[in-house]
């Protein structure tokens, strides 16, 4: 497992569909060693900071093996790392692999696995697409957001270690199919038991949860 590529960027206004835009969504690859504090990496921002960045989405990592899927599903678009808005472009790190709560170490920094992507219509700006959102969150390719655990710096060919793993086995993936079932089976009720004892699930999305398992008491 390894960062293939660290990407920044800082808020710009857009035009879309007759109104000016501010979005932190456009990130470009940087070369060298970048420091990562608590809330982002040196050079990086969040345009909407009520439904972006702090801590708990301090950075956004995507692994790098998803974009030949979009190449294909969108072919003639050009798709440098940081098209999807990530800060981290990964390798050997699949959503499925990977649970809420796991450790990692890249290069001096350490981060927590906090909660899969939940696109919002910046990323249609971003492809110039209206059908973007729901395309993305419809193939399940959704990356995750990792909270930092210990400041360091970071760079494009780190080492992605796994120094602890969370025992309640909840995936990326499960969280988002929480959010997307309109019911919830035996399985569904199991899984989101197991989730809302993450210690590293953020508040909001434990409370969620309760709050659709007391609809079904």
């Amino acid at each position: 497992m390894r960062l293939v590529s660290v990407n920044v960027g800082l808020p710009r206004e857009v035009a879309w569909k007759g109104r000016i835009v501010s979005t932190g969504i456009f990130k470009e690859p940087v070369p060298g060693r970048v420091k990562l504090r608590t809330l982002n990496l040196d050079g990086d921002r969040q345009a909407d900071l009520s439904v972006h960045g702090g801590a708990e989405k301090a950075v956004y990592a995507y692994p790098a093996e998803h974009y030949d899927y979009w190449r294909g599903e969108l072919a003639g678009m050009e798709m440098p790392f940081g098209m999807f808005g990530e800060n981290f472009t990964t390798e050997g790190l699949a959503e499925d692999a990977v649970n809420i709560g796991d450790r990692f170490r890249i290069g001096t920094a350490e981060l927590v696995v906090t909660q899969p992507r939940l696109p919002c219509y910046k990323l249609g700006i971003k492809f110039g697409r209206d059908d973007t959102v729901k395309r993305f969150l419809a193939s399940g390719r959704t990356g995750f957001y990792l909270s930092v655990s210990r400041e360091g710096e970071v760079g494009a060919g780190d080492a992605v270690a796994l120094i602890d793993r969370d025992p309640n086995n909840v995936t990326v993936p499960d969280i988002t199919g929480l959010y997307v079932s309109k019911r919830y089976g035996p399985a569904e009720v199991e899984t989101l038991n197991r989730a809302t004892r993450v210690p590293a699930l953020p508040e909001g999305w434990r409370i969620y949860f309760l709050e659709r398992r007391e609809k079904l008491d």
